[in-house]
């Protein structure tokens, strides 16, 4: 059972705890993160710094773990970004030095506690379709600056999102959509970085064109290369399989190092990384002339940073740790990303498997994201001699054994063995990043999760319902519950969500048929899930119940929310259902049609014996006809009063209120169901207005 303690609806915005939920919190890892946990939490958050959280209620006992963290992310962290780097055709340094600044400046401003930030495999392959589209032969200073530009255009586009308070826009695309949007970066990917286990180049173009070009280039492959290659993704995939704890990447780009150090590889055409700026990052001044060019593919890129940001951010959080805020967090990302332009980093994000390394190894704050960029920066200033012997067979082996994490056959069965649509869904978001390419696949998945939203508010169910045996239950008619109760002339159906003018046309069209099928004398709408009713919607509501009634059907409505009942109230339609057809519950409903049913009365509460002076005697005088009209009368409301059942409280939102980010800005109803004297109208019409002014009301049982 929910129990919530509810106020006006300006209550809500000005009380982070009004609400307390009893139970229902799983989704959230447990009561630490209720609802008016997270209201207070994000009301917070506008005070003080994210880092102020944790810094200022450090606990020794937190020190060791953070440390060992933030040693084992860097480990896998640097070798991962430095090889990253090389998908977007940049300098292997702009990995390390995207794991230095956007980490150092995330870790002060990010809310999420676990999350790591650098860079990822889909932000990368989006980089390198944007930076080819502007240069696609520049020299690397021109690189560098067109990559700092682009990265300072996504940052900007984050912190702008940020400011207008866009961070539901995460959850804008399905998951299906997203599965097989990555599983086609992945494809890409992998096909991008098989030429460098071969040791073979050729001018890129599409993905077949690749794939052609692999296939012709297989006979020039050079051996070495491809035995260094096929060395390094047995030992990470053997590493991630038999010792899943230990740093496989850095080890892998050590055993690389070593062994073409020691065996002189590099004389038998093994080509190797080459150079490496030793020392700090020096300033880099963005291409600001490329911005026109480069702002399309940033967008995407910050959508999907955003997305991987969110999605890390929320997996890994931990019971009693404050829930990463949408809005917070496209800040310190737009943010880490404006910094890191500046001193050579390519766009960076949150990403999960770097996030669930430093998890895993114990971090409890922040720190742990300090560590690992002192570790990069250690790195800068004293590995880069030997960097710069790591092979770059070594980079691409690491590369494509972590790419392959995108591509989930799994995922697509599970989502086919649920639904087909999504299935189809997925496998379009596939084809469109593998024909089309990674920029316009990522239009694809935006457009296809549009389209998935718009259909199913466009259509959604009218159930027709049946009574559960023995019990007050109302569920759907199915083949599964045969001896679910149904009453003859009764037609009971639900409908759900907003009711407006895209669904408005496809409902009245359900209920038609519907009617015509069953051809009852009384039709219940059960309006207890629909948070909103629309004018468009409730002008074909009013213009369908006028139809019915003069075919001899009546419209009754059932469990309206407030805001509902004043729109109805304030309409036609309201006008002609009467305080008599607006019920609390289908019970109700149900009982009052039953009773007036037993009595001889349709629908309405009239007789059905349509003219009263059938039941007056011919001859019978005036004064005599007009007493037994009057009789007749008293009968009639006598029988159209109902006994209330005892005190009944019921919860419902305009909206999802389980979802505290939408909480904060939607009402919260409490209705009461009372017995007395007066009409069920006035019950309903005096709740709304208690809750209107703020005062809401128990009502005696």
């Amino acid at each position: 059972m929910l129990a919530f303690e509810v106020g006006s609806p300006s209550d809500l915005a000005n009380r982070a705890d009004v609400v307390a939920v009893s139970c229902c919190t799983a989704r959230w890892g447990g009561p630490e993160h209720s609802v008016g946990k997270s209201l207070s939490t994000d009301r917070q958050s506008h005070t003080y710094l994210p880092i102020a959280d944790w810094l200022f209620n450090y606990k020794k006992d937190w020190l060791r773990p953070d440390l060992i963290a933030g040693l084992t992310a860097a480990a896998v962290v640097i070798p991962k970004a430095m090889a990253y780097a090389t998908i977007a055709g940049l300098p292997v340094q702009v990995g390390l030095y995207t794991v230095l600044v956007p980490m150092a400046v995330y870790s002060v401003l990010g809310s999420s506690r676990p999350l790591s930030v650098s860079t990822t495999t889909t932000i990368a392959v989006l980089t390198a379709a944007g930076l080819s589209q502007v240069l696609p032969r520049g020299d690397p200073s021109s690189l560098l600056r067109a990559s700092a530009m682009l990265t300072l255009v996504v940052g900007g586009f984050l912190v702008l999102a940020s400011l207008f308070r866009l961070g539901f826009i995460a959850d804008f695309i399905s998951e299906p959509v997203l599965v097989g949007f990555k599983a086609g970066i992945g494809v890409v990917i992998v096909l991008d970085q098989v030429p460098k286990i071969l040791g073979i180049h050729f001018p890129r173009g599409s993905f077949f064109h690749n794939v052609v070009a692999i296939v012709r280039g297989i006979p020039e492959a050079s051996l070495t290369t491809l035995a260094v290659g096929i060395a390094m993704i047995a030992i990470l995939v053997g590493i991630e399989r038999f010792f899943p704890r230990a740093p496989a990447p850095l080890i892998a780009v050590a055993a690389g190092i070593l062994g073409a150090r020691f065996l002189g590889l590099h004389a038998h055409g093994l080509e190797l990384v080459g150079r490496i700026p030793q020392g700090l990052p020096s300033l880099t001044v963005p291409e600001f002339s490329l911005a026109r060019e480069l702002w399309p593919g940033a967008l995407g890129i910050a959508l999907m940073s955003f997305t991987e940001t969110i999605a890390a951010g929320r997996a890994f959080a931990k019971s009693g740790e404050p829930p990463p805020r949408a809005n917070g967090e496209l800040l310190a990302t737009g943010l880490a990303n404006v910094g890191g332009a500046f001193f050579g980093a390519m766009p960076a994000g949150g990403g999960t498997t770097q996030t669930a390394v430093n998890r895993l190894a114990g971090a409890r704050t922040q720190l742990a994201e300090v560590v690992t960029a002192a570790i990069a920066l250690a790195t800068v200033l004293l590995l880069a001699p030997f960097l710069a012997l790591m092979p770059q067979a070594t980079l691409a082996a690491v590369v494509i054994v972590y790419s392959f994490g995108l591509i989930r056959p799994k995922e697509f069965r599970e989502i086919l063995e649920i639904r087909r649509t999504e299935f189809i869904w997925a496998l379009t978001a596939f084809a469109g990043v593998i024909l089309l390419g990674t920029l316009k696949g990522i239009i694809v998945a935006i457009v296809l999760s549009l389209v998935a939203l718009a259909s199913q508010v466009a259509d959604p169910p009218v159930y027709v319902l049946g009574r559960k045996p023995g019990t007050n239950v109302f569920r759907s008619r199915s083949a599964d519950h045969p001896e679910d109760e149904t009453y003859p002339g009764l037609l009971l159906l639900r409908l759900e969500g907003r009711v407006f003018f895209a669904n408005a046309e496809q409902i009245a069209q359900k209920i038609r048929l519907l009617v015509n099928e069953a051809q009852p004398k009384v039709v219940v709408l059960d309006l207890s899930p629909v948070f909103d009713l629309e004018y468009t919607a409730l002008k074909a509501l009013s213009e369908g119940e006028k139809r019915q009634r003069e075919h001899g059907v009546d419209t009754w409505l059932v469990g309206l929310n407030p805001g509902v009942l004043q729109m109805v109230r304030r309409s036609p339609l309201g006008k002609a259902l009467g305080r008599e057809r607006m019920q609390f519950s289908l019970e109700l409903a149900v009982t009052r049609y039953l009773q007036l049913s037993a009595s001889g009365l349709d629908g309405s509460g009239v007789s059905v014996i349509r003219h009263l002076s059938d039941l007056i005697p011919v001859g019978m005088g005036m004064q005599a006809s007009t007493a037994i009209v009057f009789s007749l009368v008293i009968v009639m409301m006598q029988f159209s009063a109902i006994a209330y059942s005892p005190f009944l409280v019921i919860w419902t939102t305009r909206d999802r209120v389980l979802n505290p980010s939408v909480a904060t800005g939607r009402h919260v109803y409490r209705f009461g169901r009372h017995s007395g004297s007066f009409g069920r109208g006035e019950h309903i019409a005096n709740l709304g207005l208690h809750l209107q002014s703020g005062r809401p009301r128990d009502f005696p049982s």
